[in-house]
This record gives structure tokens, sequence and C-alpha cells, in this order.
């Protein structure tokens, strides 16, 4: 038995409790790890408040959490790593544990922090995918909705670093430090549409939604064609003929291994607002829903 962060019905951040849970066996082509650090993502919010009920029905309780990186102690047969790697990856049945198991391990090299560590995998592999299926080239204009967030503030640096010119819409407070992740940073809200034509006087060939903040209808007009708009955030995508992209897992993508190699070598900055216990999980998820962080949150077992 082990300790893990679980809820048996959907509701507000106090449904999270600390419980006695089994701890999990590896199969075939998996790792168990000793859990250093938990990443907490919006996702995990929408599941816990039940949000995604009716597309993905919970089966209590659910231990959750989708990134974990931590030290393998224990190996399925096949499995890509040995007893006493330090990795981190996906997690398979939550990662808000003392322990995961990982389908994908990756290696986490000295360089790179826990918490760092812990909270690239999903904000990375997501603006990842999304750049890569916007086919966003050198020389064309991109614009990020929530480039202040976790996801936007990874989609910025990448896309920067290929010769995109990125425009990025976000708060007031963070306008500064978009900017210094090599974005034209606008203010959101009313009037955010002027404020882009007038960063981006040659037009926006690409937009990226990573706010959901109803910024669809706006963002096909500017790019001309639906096809040129991707969210991450906004469920009305259908509506305005636009792609919804959703992760899923794909053997053959390699992206967070190369993240990986970014974030060590300081080539990309994933920003870790806080650190909690293990056991103040429904803080770390009030921080988030009350939009008080400024990065991403974190849990320590």
């Amino acid at each position: 038995m082990s300790q893990a962060i679980t809820f048996s019905e959907y509701g507000a951040p106090e449904v999270l409790r600390l419980s006695e849970v089994s701890t999990p066996e590896p199969g075939p082509g998996q790792v168990r790890i000793r859990v250093r650090a938990a990443s907490v993502n919006p996702l995990d919010i929408k599941i816990r408040s039940g949000l995604m009920a009716e597309a993905a029905p919970a089966r209590f309780p659910v231990v959750p959490g989708l990134d974990a990186a931590g030290v393998v102690d224990a190996v399925g047969e096949g499995a890509d790593a040995a007893v006493g790697d330090e990795v981190l990856g996906a997690a398979v049945g939550g990662s808000y544990g003392e322990y995961a198991l990982l389908d994908r391990p990756v290696a986490k090299p000295q360089a790179l922090s826990w918490e760092v560590a812990a909270s690239l995998v999903t904000v990375g592999e997501t603006a990842s995918r999304v750049l890569r299926q916007l086919g966003a080239k050198e020389g064309q204009t991109l614009l990020v909705h929530g480039a202040g967030g976790s996801v936007g503030t990874v989609a910025v640096q990448l896309a920067a670093a290929r010769g995109i010119t990125v425009v990025g819409t976000a708060g007031e407070h963070d306008i500064e430090r978009v900017t210094a992740l090599g974005a034209t940073a606008v203010r959101y809200g009313d009037g955010w549409v002027e404020r882009v034509k007038a960063a981006a006087p040659q037009g926006v060939d690409v937009v990226f939604d990573a706010s959901g903040a109803g910024v669809l209808a706006d963002s096909v007009a500017l790019t001309g064609d639906s096809a040129r708009v991707i969210t991450i955030a906004d469920m009305a995508a259908a509506q305005h003929g636009v792609r919804f992209s959703a992760g899923g897992a794909d053997p053959a993508d390699d992206s967070l291994a190369q993240l990986v190699r970014l974030a060590a070598t300081g080539e990309l900055d994933v920003p870790v607002w806080r650190a909690y216990p293990l056991g103040q999980a429904a803080d770390a998820h009030g921080d988030i829903e009350a939009r008080r962080n400024r990065g991403k949150v974190v849990l320590l077992p």
C-alpha cells in the first residue's frame, strides 16, 4: 500500500483526499517510479469538477494527474528503463501519489530539476503537437492566445526559435514576460483584434488558441481560413469549423525527448510558480482555478 490523492465524487477542490491505495504494478513495457514531482494541469481540474464527465465518465475512486518525474523502482517486461534511472513522462492511472506508472519514460538529465521535469510533459508535448499541426513555418506570423499560460509560454519559445514571428495575447501582468520570451505581446480583452492588427500589419498566418476565451470567430476572420486556427481550450471549436486538438499516445512522437534537451541546456524555460506537498493538492487546484498562478504548479510526494 502507498499514499495517493483520490476523489470519489465530482466537485470542488475539497473532494481531493490523501488516501491509502494499492501500489500500482508495472505491466509489459511499463516502469513504476517513486514520484519526486507531479505536475498539476488544467485538465486535472476539468476532470475533478465533472466538466469531462459526459465525454469521459470517471471510474471512482480516481487518482488524478497526467505527468510525473521520479526514480524507477520496478520495471515490466520489455521496459525501456532500469531500476534506479531518473525519468519523466506521462502517467498511466494518475500521478498524484507516491508511485506512478509510465509507458514511455524519458531520461531526466541531471541539469533538470524534478519540478521542471514533471512540468514539461503535457505542456511541452501539447505546444509541440499544435505547432506541428498548424504547419507554422519560418517567416510566417503566428498568433498565440493565452501566451502567458504554461502551454502558450512553451509555444512562443518554440516558434520564435524557428524563425516564426509570434504575437501573443496575455494579461497585463504577463506582457513583460511574454515579450521576453520572443513574442510581441498584446493585452487580451476588448479591442484585442485591433491591437493584434497593429502589432502584425503584415497579417496573421496561423492561430494557436490556448486560452478558450471565445476568440475563435475573430481568429478565423484574421486568417481568412478556419483550417489555420487550432484550439486546445474552446469546446465551441466545431461551431467555427476550427480543429480541437487533443492529446493521445503516439509511440513515434519523440518531441518530449527533444524538449527535455532544450530545457536542460537552458534553451527552453518552463517556469514553476509553486510546489506543494502532496497532501495539499486541493490548495494547488484552488490556485489554478482562481488564476493565481504565474507558471506551473507541482506536487511533491
